[in-house]
């Protein structure tokens, strides 16, 4: 639901077969797959579920999707630190393309990873963080309030908060970014149903506090509710949504 933002990313970005990609929290590798089609050389890393980072890995095998990958693709179980390579080159250019603004203290894990991965990239490289755009302009805000409304008995850290304007630049500051420009991408939200949106939210792992709150049904139900608004006359569900994505550089 993100490639509109990656595309325009790497529109703007001129990602290309000099491109050398640090993706960090990359997740099943579907943006390093975009990358890599352009002709980049891609390295991922993350700690996320073994069976994600597999798929990542079966993507950008260069037979797969009929992609370009290079023999210098590289998906790491681990932290930035782990993808280092002092026989590499420096890379070019390094994304966090999952999306902050959205749970209480998500920005300070991504300026840890900032902290590690700037030191791996050259001198001017671009270092593309996103975020949720404004909660007005964002029609799965209304969903995810159903975490907070369930989550708040236990007060959980990571509960959902609106996104906020400033928080990407803030992380930039904090990592000693140079900000150099920034945009904003409709990224819809589309489900076949209700099932599959239900399914598809809470996958994201944004409803866990609230799971632990009450119980899966309950939340299953609540977020049934907060979807009905998005449901078209064919059963299928829509929201639309707005991302926000700043470039900064490393100095």
């Amino acid at each position: 639901m993100l490639v509109p933002l990656y595309e325009t990313v790497y529109e703007r970005l001129e990602v290309g077969p000099d491109t050398r990609l640090l993706g960090l929290g990359c997740g099943s590798g579907l943006a390093l797959l975009m990358a890599a089609s352009r002709g980049a050389a891609v390295t991922g890393v993350d700690t996320c579920r073994p069976e994600q980072l597999a798929l990542a890995r079966e993507r950008l095998l260069p037979e797969a999707w009929g992609t370009r990958a290079r023999g210098d693709t590289r998906i790491v179980d681990g932290s930035p630190r782990d993808a280092a390579d002092p026989e590499a080159p420096a890379y070019t250019l390094v994304t966090a393309f999952e999306p902050i603004g959205c749970l209480a203290g998500d920005s300070e894990g991504l300026s840890e990873l900032l902290a590690e991965a700037t030191p791996l990239a050259a001198r001017g490289t671009p270092v593309v963080l996103a975020g949720w755009g404004p909660p007005e302009r964002c029609a799965t805000s209304s969903v995810l309030r159903v975490a907070t409304k369930l989550a708040d008995p236990l007060r959980s850290p990571g509960a959902w908060r609106p996104a906020l304007r400033d928080d990407l630049e803030e992380v930039a500051q904090r990592a000693g970014l140079r900000p150099d420009g920034s945009g904003r991408v409709a990224c819809p939200f589309g489900y076949a149903g209700v099932r599959s949106a239900v399914r598809g939210l809470l996958s994201t792992g944004l409803f866990d506090a609230a799971i632990g709150a009450t119980d899966q049904a309950q939340v299953d139900k609540e977020l049934a509710e907060a979807l009905h608004p998005y449901r078209r006359r064919d059963g299928t569900v829509w929201m639309p949504n707005v991302f926000r994505y700043l470039i900064a550089r490393v100095p």
